[in-house]
């Protein structure tokens, strides 16, 4: 786990330096950068050092003419059986890294080499036979990966922060992008909150040659087909079982200490039951949040650490805890800033605050359970998704008229909350309906918050085409449960909670690792019958029954709770004040995003109870301050 960063184009080696010393916590062990003057290439790189902790494992790394170089990022899994094909075919090595095996890949297969890899990838290789920069990312986007292109040429990176090293690279605000970071709390698909900025997203791979993008495709699609596997229960359940343990299996390999988040939830629990299980260390240093606030209860969540505390247990592994309170808040700013984006969600704290213990546990390697909402369902819009075929088929009138009754209850209740949300876009045609599953703010509204000047850019735009998107490439037939996994796992993961996993940890140089989202264990899932997964109430149906052998039953079924904070209270209490000051009037009108008024209108109508807008106006407070970092200032700073 490192960062990488580079460009093609009439930038100099100082450039270099300043977009590699950007990104120092995500490897402080070491670093090292390449530049070529001849061909305009540079590559940086910041080195965590997980699997051979050598200097030969060094980056960048050279092939042994040096006519090919590569950084990387992440963790390639099955690396030591393609490193053994290799040496088998006369390949010799002087590192026992998967870096020096991605290399050697590359020149053996080429691009083709993409196709072998299990793991979590962000890497650049520069090769001088052709002058070109091929630049790739793993199949669900664990690790991130961004690029823009400015008159001067081509540059990319791990953090978007390095980017802005650069004075060119324009600080245009996407009008757009803006539009889903309220509508959903993250922005799908490539866009970022700046115009010029992109991700390359997911499975995505590119081309560069001459500071200029030639060639731009995907080399991964997800796994979902319409004709479903016919299969038993009795039969699954041990598949899913077996896949499970060699996914955690194979996220074992590493030269240092391994540990986990441990939340007390299925997914987490589930993660470290099997570690434990495959490991040959007697122990797994395990690390959790205490929340010290009995407000959670107003928002509808259980407290997580007593489960926490009885996995620990039953596992017999360390259980280090971190406590928080409200004052958490007093680190937003921090949290905005190496998250890069605008992501209007506190959980990420919570990472922050648990990578943080770890590294000074001495741990830089930390598996993680997510994914396994998104792989076997376990969100509350899947149960509501499968409920609509008690009412969808009624006609349009009556729908509406069951959005308005809905509409209508107690929004401090956190179950009549809920009851509004599910049938709040009960009148959309279908695709639509998928989509406004992720909303949490209805598009309409959201148009009505900016500043007249950008009503023209929004006014024929449709917020949810990215998502609609993904949908349309999603083969006919396929069920709708299933659809909605696509959009999870394509959008609200990877632009959403992959994103914030793996800069919460690596601000402390911490790797995150997610066996529950291994490509096999997708496909496998996915080729599933989707009562297998969404079963009446119970989500994740065929992962909870696997994993009754390795833990208690009243932690596998223990009701879902969230890994967050009570962020409804706060904003009327210990956040008010800095509500009214960051979107005070004059604040509003110095940024010119949005309308002054609206957004006053917007906080007196969540303020009142008339509507819950707890989400939306968080999402505002994060837009703005992520300007003031990255905006006012030369460089990103806080």
């Amino acid at each position: 786990m490192c960062g990488i960063v580079g460009f093609s184009g009439k930038f100099d080696q100082e450039l270099l330096s300043a977009m590699n010393d950007s990104q120092l916590h995500r490897g402080p062990d070491s670093n090292g950068s390449w530049f070529c003057n001849e061909n305009h290439i540079g590559l940086g790189h910041q080195r965590l050092s997980i699997l051979d902790l050598s200097t030969n494992a060094s980056q960048p790394m050279f092939s042994a003419d040096k006519s090919v170089v590569i950084i990387f990022n992440g963790e390639i899994y099955n690396f030591l059986e393609h490193r053994e094909k290799l040496l088998s075919e006369g390949v010799s090595f002087i590192s026992n890294s998967d870096t020096e095996v991605l290399l050697n890949l590359y020149l053996r297969d080429g691009y083709d080499m993409l196709q072998h890899l299990n793991g979590m990838y962000a890497f650049a290789i520069w090769d001088s036979r052709n002058t070109s920069l091929f630049i790739a990312r793993d199949q669900v986007g664990v690790k991130p990966l961004y690029y823009t292109n400015t008159p001067k040429g081509f540059l990319f990176a791990s953090e978007l922060k390095a980017l802005l090293q650069e004075g060119t690279v324009s600080r245009k605000i996407d009008v757009k992008a803006v539009s889903h970071y309220l509508t959903y709390l993250w922005s799908p698909g490539e866009r970022t909150i700046l115009e010029g900025v992109k991700k390359l997203e997911p499975g995505e791979a590119l081309i560069v040659e001459r500071g200029k993008i030639v060639k731009h495709w995907s080399h991964y699609k997800l796994p979902y087909k319409a004709n479903i596997e016919k299969i038993s229960s009795k039969e699954a359940i041990p598949k899913v079982e077996k896949q499970l343990r060699k996914s955690v299996k194979s996220q074992l390999v590493s030269d240092v200490p391994i540990g986990a988040f441990l939340s007390g939830g299925l997914d987490s629990s589930s993660v470290v039951a099997l570690a434990k299980a495959e490991s040959q260390e007697t122990n797994i240093e395990c690390f959790t949040i205490r929340f010290n606030d009995k407000k959670l209860q107003r928002e509808g969540m259980a407290e997580d650490l007593p489960y926490a505390q009885k996995v620990a247990k039953h596992l017999d592994v360390n259980l280090h805890t971190v406590d928080v309170d409200s004052s958490i808040i007093d680190d937003l700013q921090k949290m905005i800033y190496h998250l890069d984006e605008p992501l209007a969600d506190p959980a990420p704290l919570n990472a922050l605050y648990i990578s943080e213990l770890a590294r000074k546990n001495g741990i830089k390697v930390l598996l993680s359970g997510a994914g396994g909402d998104d792989v076997f369902t376990g969100y509350r819009r899947h149960f509501a998704l499968k409920q609509e075929r008690y009412w969808s088929w009624f006609p349009k009138y009556i729908r509406s008229s069951m959005r308005v009754i809905t509409g209508l209850g107690n929004k401090q209740s956190p179950t009549m909350r809920r009851v509004a949300k599910a049938f709040q876009y009960a009148d959309l045609p279908e695709d639509e309906r998928l989509v406004s599953y992720f909303y949490w703010m209805k598009p309409s509204l959201t148009k009505n918050i900016f500043a007249k000047e950008h009503h023209g850019i929004l006014l024929n735009y449709d917020i949810s085409e990215p998502m609609k998107e993904t949908l349309s490439i999603i083969e006919p037939g396929v069920d709708r449960l299933n659809q909605m996994l696509s959009l999870e796992k394509k959008h609200f993961l990877a632009d959403h909670n992959l994103n914030y996993t793996d800069k919460m940890g690596m601000a402390f140089g911490v790797e995150a690792r997610v066996p529950l989202l291994d490509p096999d264990l997708i496909d496998l899932v996915a080729k599933l019958p989707p009562d297998m997964k969404q079963n009446g109430k119970h989500g994740k149906w065929i992962f909870k029954k696997a994993m009754e052998p390795y833990l208690p039953k009243d932690v596998i079924y223990r009701p879902k709770t969230g890994f967050g904070a009570p962020l409804r209270y706060w904003l009327n209490n210990e956040l008010k004040e800095v509500v009214d000051d960051v979107l005070s009037d004059s604040s509003i009108i110095n940024r010119g995003l949005f309308d002054p008024k609206a957004v006053a209108q917007l906080i007196q109508y969540d303020r009142s109870g008339s509507m819950d807008l707890t989400y939306p106006i968080f999402a505002l407070i994060c837009i703005e301050l992520w300007c003031r970092i990255f905006i006012d200032n030369t460089v990103p700073k806080y």
